[in-house]
Formats: structure tokens, sequence, C-alpha cells
């Protein structure tokens, strides 16, 4: 597949697209691209869904923000911009993962009326990040928070073919008997190898985990995405995915609207949609069509 394009909320995104129907949005994360939901695409095109992938704002090959700003705030603006542009109406889907995820939660709960279902992986609504906050093992997994806050890491990232993000990946990544990352890792690597791209990737946690104000009442990202979503939501967790603890899992469902569903996906890590595609896609599939 090759890129669309199309502006919303001031930015030129680039896009990729399959299938008719009502819109099924697909929003990645970091380090990752749009290419990450190939396994998905199909399945919602033959479902009857037109299923889009942008890239992010900040994300080659769609534009840099012209103010530069990573914020939560424009991420679920972007969004909800390209509901308005794509065409979408009320039968439209958002599916997040990772920054993607962070988005949906927000797209979804500002702006109910363009969302009939919400799926997101392996990103809890915020509220769930204080339950292990304290722990030392918990934050050695989460090191890539603090580190991103340093200017040093504009330098020390893109060393060696962004080694870093390679760890990341492997780090990430759970026990999948024959899993190759190596076209997902060079995706996200080459959305990020000019300078300023990778600023805006770094911005993600720059802007929306601001040392100052993380923790506190005044942590913007916090505030904006306080409100879950009143739609039926899939949430999907990776056991092995280390950024957060899937005992949680339960509790989340708890706390979500009627209709909504929950999966933890053994041997699996932060990559469900690559890592376990076919098991996925099925649990997309029925919840998207019951």
């Amino acid at each position: 597949m090759s890129y669309k394009r199309i502006t919303a909320n001031g930015i030129d995104f680039a896009y990729l697209e399959q299938g008719d129907g009502p819109l099924a949005l697909l929003l990645h994360g970091f380090p990752e691209a749009p290419s990450m939901y190939r396994h998905l695409m199909p399945v919602l095109a033959e479902a009857g869904y037109r299923a889009v992938a942008p890239a992010m704002r900040g994300f080659a090959p769609t534009q840099l923000p012209p103010d530069g700003s990573m914020r939560i705030a424009d991420l679920i603006a972007d969004a909800n911009a390209l509901h308005e542009a794509l065409g979408g109406d009320e039968n439209a889907v958002i599916i997040g993962h990772d920054w993607g995820g962070f988005a949906t939660w927000g797209a979804a709960a500002h702006a109910p009326q363009r969302w009939s279902k919400v799926v997101v992986a392996d990103v809890p609504p915020v509220r769930f990040y204080a339950r292990k906050a304290a722990d030392p093992v918990q934050i050695h997994k989460n090191s890539h928070f603090y580190f991103f806050q340093m200017g040093v890491a504009d330098q020390i990232v893109p060393v060696n073919d962004f080694a870093y993000l390679d760890w990341l990946w492997q780090h990430w990544t759970g026990d999948v008997p024959g899993f190759d990352s190596t076209p997902d890792r060079q995706a996200g690597k080459d959305a990020l190898r000019e300078p300023a791209n990778l600023r805006c990737g770094l911005g993600l946690y720059r802007d929306n985990f601001q040392p100052h104000t993380y923790g506190t009442d005044a942590w913007e990202m916090g505030k904006v995405l306080a409100d879950l979503p009143t739609q039926p939501t899939l949430y999907l967790h990776g056991a092995q995915d280390p950024v957060v603890d899937e005992e949680i899992l339960p509790d989340i469902v708890d706390v979500l609207p009627e209709g909504s569903d929950g999966a933890l996906l053994e041997d699996v890590g932060h990559f469900p949609f690559l890592e376990a595609p076919g098991q996925v896609n099925e649990l997309i599939h029925k919840f998207l069509t019951r």
C-alpha cells in the first residue's frame, strides 16, 4: 500500500487505507509506523470498514507540527479532526496502541458522538499508572520515560542506526516463537531518522511527562485523560509487556462501560498487533461485529 495524504487539524497527514464503509481509524505509537496495522487492515476491510492508518504528527512522512507540539491534547485533536476530514460518521471506530492508545482514550472520551466502539492495546487509563509508581522494578522497566527527558537523548538514540530503539523493541517483545521485528523496527527508525522527527518522537515524553508537573495536580495529561470512554471498549494487554502490570486487567475492564471486554495475551509483549496478529484480529473482529 502507498501513502495517501489529507490535511486535518492544520497537519498534512500521510496515511494508509484499505476497504470501504464506516471509518476505522488506527493510531500507532512510539517507535512505530502505520504499517504495524498491516495484518489488521484487511480483516477490517473484509468486515466492511474503511481502515485508515495515519502516520502520527511529527513521524515521517506526516508533516512536522508547525509549533512543534506533541501534547496529548493535540494528538486527540488530530484523531477527531481526521474523523471529520475522512468523512467519518457515528458508526466509526477507533483503535490505538501505545501513544496511539493514549490518543484513543482521549478522542473517544472527548468526542463520543464520533466513535461507536473503542479498542486500546497496552496502555491502560492513566489513573492506573500510580499503582506501582514507587516500585523500583517498575521504575527500571519504564526507564525510557526518564532517559528521553534528557537533551543528550537526541544524540544517543540515533547512534549505530538507532541501536537504542532496537533494544527497546527487544525489551518490549514477548516470547513469541519465530517473531521477527526487523521490518517494523526499520519502519519506526525511518519515521524518526531526521533530527526534527526524532525531536518530535522524544517530545511525546517531554511534552506530556514534564518533570515539574508529572505526579502533581498540575499534570496536564492526567487532566486531559481523566475521563474514560462511554462507548463499548476492548482493552488488549500482552502478558509479557514490561511497561505495565498484567494484574490490573480485571480492574481496567471493571471501570469500562457496559459492553466492554478485555483480553490478556499470553507470551505476548508490547506489540500484540505484530506478535499475535491472528489472535488479535479475531478478538477485534468479534468485538466490532457482535
